[in-house]
């Protein structure tokens, strides 16, 4: 997911819990369709336009609202906005969203290479923009990030601090490596801790912005019987809270959702992490975001295999009276840092759900 959110329900919660109320259809049926959606696909005839977007659609995107469409055939799929499901407060030029489209492109590009079959992406600008994707020839090229887009996730919790070799480092960073973007890795805790401050300081203006909350609070799933029901949007069990009834969950958002608390959470959840990612692309537009977001893909991917876990903490980047602070720190002039990460080591999470591939393909 590009955005990050988790919302600690606190003493509140535990007395719900303790009484039993937010046990409601909760566990198995949301795992077992989490599961479900996992399970692999075979390739059919060349190699099969719902093979592909069935690995696409497990990219990550912001909020998991999945903004996207597919269309084509089996030799040309195009990758399109879908703008009813943009996040206006929190992403207002709609930046996430095409990174989004981004990192569907690249794990559908890596499930055409496993079915033996080459591909070639371009963004085309006209009208909203898209990005058209030619499947010609064959190739041997199976690479092995194709194995971990099943199991790649954004981790919402602490990690355990332990350091990330240089090895491992330079995987990272070599994976990342797209035209027109880069990865910065940032392992140091002093950097990390300046980071930190930005951090809070855009958090702390997006927590108070009724819209962002509003807008916010709209894509949240409480209950995992909601979260099923919808397929999409941020199910609090992904961030280990307690499973409620959606419309207990709504009632005591507006309580809850602070900034202390939401801070001190990102404290926590950064202090604990073994280093940040700032992806950064050469110009600061619709192309170059969608390069972002296959830059970042990589690198998840990447992380997978290694067994390191990553999640979004874009705050400072988001928020675009920050953003440039943010760049001045980094060293990077006029260029756009477009996304960050942190990554690190712990358990795996609930992973999210996603809607059938049927209701993406359009005509």
């Amino acid at each position: 997911m590009l955005t990050r959110r988790r919302v600690m329900f606190g003493t509140g919660a535990a007395i719900l819990a303790g009484t039993g109320y937010y046990a409601f259809n909760r566990g198995p049926s949301y795992d077992e369709m989490a599961e479900s959606i996992r399970v692999p696909v075979k390739p059919g005839g060349n190699p099969g336009l719902e093979y592909l977007v069935h690995h696409a659609t497990l990219a990550a995107n912001s909020h998991n609202t999945q903004p996207w469409m597919f269309g084509g055939s089996d030799s040309h799929v195009q990758i399109r906005p879908d703008f009813s499901r943009a996040t206006p407060a929190a992403d207002p030029d709609n930046h996430h969203l095409f990174a989004s489209l981004g990192c569907a492109c690249e794990n559908l590009m890596l499930a055409a290479a496993a079915a033996g079959r080459g591909s070639s992406p371009q963004f085309v600008p006209e009208a909203d923009g898209r990005i058209d994707i030619d499947l010609a020839g064959e190739t041997d090229g199976r690479d092995p990030l194709f194995e971990a887009i099943a199991e790649r996730q954004c981790t919402r919790s602490e990690y355990d601090g332990k350091a990330v070799s240089n090895d491992e480092l330079a995987l990272l960073e070599k994976a990342a490596a797209v035209d027109g973007c880069r990865v910065m890795l940032i392992p140091d805790p002093v950097r990390m801790e300046q980071a930190l401050e930005l951090v809070v300081s855009a958090n702390t203006v997006q927590v108070n912005d009724a819209a962002f909350a509003k807008e916010l609070k709209s894509w949240l799933r409480f209950s995992a019987t909601h979260a099923v029901e919808m397929r999409d949007g941020l199910y609090s069990g992904c961030s280990g809270n307690p499973d409620l009834p959606q419309w207990i969950g709504n009632l005591m958002f507006g309580f809850v959702f602070k900034p202390q608390t939401e801070n001190e959470r990102y404290a926590a959840q950064i202090r604990s992490s073994s280093g940040l990612a700032v992806f950064v692309s050469d110009a600061d537009d619709k192309a170059h975001w969608v390069q972002a977001g296959r830059s970042y893909q990589r690198f998840a991917l990447q992380a997978t295999t290694l067994g390191i876990r990553h999640a979004f903490i874009n705050q400072s980047v988001e928020v675009a009276a920050y953003r440039q602070e943010f760049a001045d720190w980094l060293g990077i002039g006029a260029q756009r840092p477009d996304l960050v990460v942190r990554y690190g080591y712990a358990p795996p999470m609930p992973r999210s759900l996603r809607r059938p591939v049927s209701a993406v393909i359009v005509s």
